[in-house]
């Protein structure tokens, strides 16, 4: 598995991280195949969530993994705290006991990376600080983040946070790319010119602050994937004349859409089926054209300016 450096960090990760917010719909033998097969690719970075399944999906990823000490060297592991049921808690309590609760369930002594979930509109930055700072100075954290930040929260936490802020996971994908399309279309009297996240995509280059693209397969708000749908019939027909050519799945392909930006994202899979991990990690080893990326941008429905 092709690698890169996490943000600003020296922490080495593969290109693909392997998303766990499923992992609770398979047994315990499925579980253990499913980590199984990802870690023999080379994908060997995990990311969580405190409110995936409840806190549930971290205790089954320990148990499937057969968590020790070992292993743990062997696996880099990330995960979010900050929503709460009906609200977003970034209070200094909060996030140190959410902390405490996801490495319980994890069975292990340090998170290599936390990122906060989505923004919280009572934010206080100081409070967070006063976090990071304990969870760093504990080795309870190693790396820090955000997650569905625009360029002036983030900058509003770097006031106060000492730590660098190293990745962003937002939604992105070759049908939700709003974040690329308000770029090329500056100064246009068109939807596609409205900055909806105040370019946040130039801000993560400029500051090399790793963009984590979730529901890289998915159309609107979890509103179906647009792979063999029918509702995108010019972009499957591109992306699966892409794929005949490279001898690789339309999945492969979605993929490798996204690390084709210079921005060097890492994009956060969903799946928990076998073959389709498989296909997500063999994105790694593909580069498309630049003409290629075009055409499945435009094949989306994106026109040029």
């Amino acid at each position: 598995m092709r690698t890169m450096k996490l943000g600003t960090s020296n922490l080495e990760v593969p290109v693909i991280a392997v998303g766990c917010m499923r992992i609770n719909s398979l047994g315990q033998a499925e579980a253990e195949k499913f980590v199984q097969t990802a870690l023999e690719a080379g994908a060997n970075f995990f990311d969580h969530a405190d409110i995936y399944g409840g806190g549930k999906c971290e205790e089954i990823f320990a148990d499937a993994i057969h968590m020790n000490d070992d292993v743990r060297e062997k696996i880099i592991l990330q995960s979010k705290c900050g929503i709460r049921q009906g609200m977003f808690d970034f209070s200094k309590e909060h996030i140190l006991n959410s902390v405490d609760g996801i490495l319980k369930r994890l069975k292990t002594d340090y998170l290599d990376v936390l990122l906060l979930h989505r923004p919280d509109a009572l934010v206080e930055p100081e409070e967070v600080a006063e976090a990071f700072d304990k969870l760093e100075s504990s080795g309870k954290v190693r790396h820090f983040g955000v997650s569905n930040q625009k360029p002036m929260q983030i900058e509003l936490l770097k006031k106060h946070v000492k730590q660098p802020l190293v990745a962003n996971q937002l939604q992105m994908s070759i049908t939700n790319a709003t974040m690329i399309s308000n770029g090329i279309n500056v100064n246009m009297e068109n939807d596609a010119a409205v900055d909806r996240d105040g370019s946040i995509l130039d801000y993560s280059r400029l500051h090399d602050m790793t963009i984590q693209p979730w529901s890289p397969f998915q159309y609107g708000f979890f509103e179906g994937v647009f792979l063999g749908n029918e509702k995108f019939p010019e972009l499957n027909q591109k992306i699966d004349e892409i794929a005949a050519k490279y001898e690789v799945s339309n999945t492969t392909i979605a993929i490798a859409w996204l690390l084709r930006h210079p921005a060097k994202m890492q994009p956060v899979t969903g799946t928990m089926n076998l073959e389709r991990i498989l296909d997500c990690c063999k994105a790694a080893d593909i580069t498309l054209t630049r003409e290629e990326w075009y055409e499945i941008y435009r094949a989306a429905g994106n026109v040029l300016p």
